[in-house]
This record gives structure tokens, sequence and C-alpha cells, in this order.
């Protein structure tokens, strides 16, 4: 293998976080002596893998265009070789309540939740809606879009008041809502990579945000969030963490890489959020923190593509 190209950028909300991404990738594979370009995944990419193919593609868009599937099944139509999850896996693990539905036929703990379209509170009422979802669910919830990543769209509500404005928040950013049974514990995020074909569970990294919200800016803004690698857990919690990552990666049918974002609650049960299949690769990302703790370069998922 000697030309990578990586894709990355894209037209999402996560635009700038995938072309950091990319930058990131692009230098670790230049560091190992391969061929590297970026490109974005535009009217110009299709001469290029049909007139000059690479070895391989290293996809690092986020948001619907990288995660739905569509790029990942036209790299398919070419033959073109690439990194991560399969078209089918990705739309599993896009949808989150679909995905929520996967793990859970799979014997794995998930907050319990209600999925809305925005036009169910038009038409049937908002405040009788929410009334139900509170009476159904209790306090504190956690609102977010069904689509999406990077906690846009995302917030907690503590007090019934607040979710009218979670909901706007919401909707600004999908269709739907997916309101979840907030979980207090330890928010941890666990990677899984192949290497030579073979899924392993990466160190499991701790999340803990200055401001207590792992939002937007949280996310990437240097400093304000501390990780800690490993996370610190009791050990038979930490065995739970991993094994419901792999678990994930199975059940969704990934491959390569993907990262699960997990609370695990005051009894060390792991309750799994969501399951990324291109996760972030910036320098406050997590995939790369359990890499590095795990002394493990990025350019070993090349083994297993």
């Amino acid at each position: 293998m000697e030309r990578v190209i990586v894709l990355a950028g894209g037209m999402s909300y996560e635009r700038e976080v995938s072309l950091s991404s990319g930058r990131r990738v692009a230098d670790a594979l230049k560091g190992a002596g391969l061929e590297v370009e970026i490109r974005e995944a535009d009217a110009g990419l299709l001469p290029v893998l049909v007139e000059d193919p690479p070895d391989l593609v290293f996809p690092v868009l986020h948001g619907a265009e990288g995660e739905d599937g569509a790029v990942r099944e036209v790299l398919e139509l070419l033959g073109v070789p690439y990194v991560g999850a399969r078209p089918d896996a990705c739309r599993l693990a896009w949808d989150k309540p679909t995905a929520k539905a996967v793990m859970r036929a799979a014997g794995l703990a998930t907050p319990e939740s209600v999925t809305l379209p925005k036009g169910v509170f038009h038409d049937l009422g908002a405040s009788g809606v929410m009334a139900a979802v509170v009476e159904k669910l209790g306090l504190p919830l956690f609102v977010k879009p069904t689509r999406g990543g990077s906690a846009l769209g995302a917030s907690v509500v503590r007090h019934a008041g607040e979710l009218p404005a979670a909901l706007v928040g919401c909707f600004s950013y999908g269709d739907a809502a997916l309101i979840e049974k907030f979980i207090d514990g330890v928010e941890v995020a666990v990677g899984v990579l192949e290497i030579d074909g073979t899924a392993t569970a990466l160190p499991a990294v701790e999340i803990v945000p200055l401001n207590e919200r792992y939002d937007y800016t949280a996310r990437y803004t240097a400093g304000q969030t501390e990780f800690v690698t490993p996370a610190r857990l009791a050990p038979a919690a930490m065995d739970a963490a991993l094994d419901t990552a792999l678990r994930a990666h199975e059940a969704l049918g990934l491959r390569h890489l993907s990262r699960s974002d997990l609370i695990i609650d005051r009894d060390g049960t792991p309750y799994l959020l969501e399951v990324n299949v291109a996760p972030g690769m910036t320098e406050t990302s997590l995939l790369p923190l359990a890499l590095h703790a795990a002394g493990i370069d990025i350019t070993r998922v090349l083994s297993s593509a």
C-alpha cells in the first residue's frame, strides 16, 4: 500500500471537525511513508477514483455525508477499498433509535427513551406530548437529534420547564428528537480497533468537562475537558465497558474501527449511548487518546482494511 486518499470536509454542521480530523490522519499516514492526498467528497472526487484509483480511501467525514453510508456505497460501486464500516452497518449506527433497538436486541443496556418527530408536537399539542414524556421517563432527561454528532442540538433537561427550549434546539439540527432518561454516572468512550482482523477494545477514556457539559465547545476546545486514560473505573466496571463496546461493534456489523460512548452508573453498569462509525481524529478527540494510551499508531488500522 502506497497511496491513500483521506476524505474530509463535507457540508455538514461538523465540517470543521472533519477537516481537522482529516489533516491529523493525513499527517500520521505521511509520517509512515505513505503518499497521502486530502480530498472533499465533491464532483471532483469520482474522476480521480476512476482514472487514478488509490490503494485505499480513509473516510474521515462526519455528519450525514460521512456516516449514513452513502459515500461508502459509491466507493463500493467503484470497487475502491476503504477504511471503516460498510454502508448497511453505517445506516444502522447513523440512526440512533435504530441502533438502540439493535443494541437492546443484543442484550446491551441503553437508556429508556422515546423518539418523536417534530410534527407530533404540532399535530397533537406540544404541552400534552411533553407532559406525557415527563410522566413516562421522569426527570432529568437528555434530548438530542436522532441523527448527527458532536453534541449539536443536544441538552440536559433537569426541570420540565426546560423541555420546550431543549426541543427547539434539537429540531434546529434534525426533524426528530431522541429523548432519553438521563443516566447519572461516569462518561467514558471506548474505541474498538481491528488489527489483522481481530477486534480489540482500547483503553476507556474518562470524560470530565470543566463546565459539567460535554458539549461542542468542551469537545473541541483545548483545556475545556479533562481526559483520563484509562478511566477511573473499578475493574469489574472497566471489563463491562470494554465488553459492551466490543459487543456493540459486532452487533451493528461494524469493521476496522468504531467508538462507543457510554455512561457507567453508580452500580458499575454500562449504558450504551451511541456508536460512531467515523470517530473524530482531532487533537482533543477520544479515539486518538485511546490509541496513544495503548501505544498503537493509527496506521495499524490499515492492516485490516
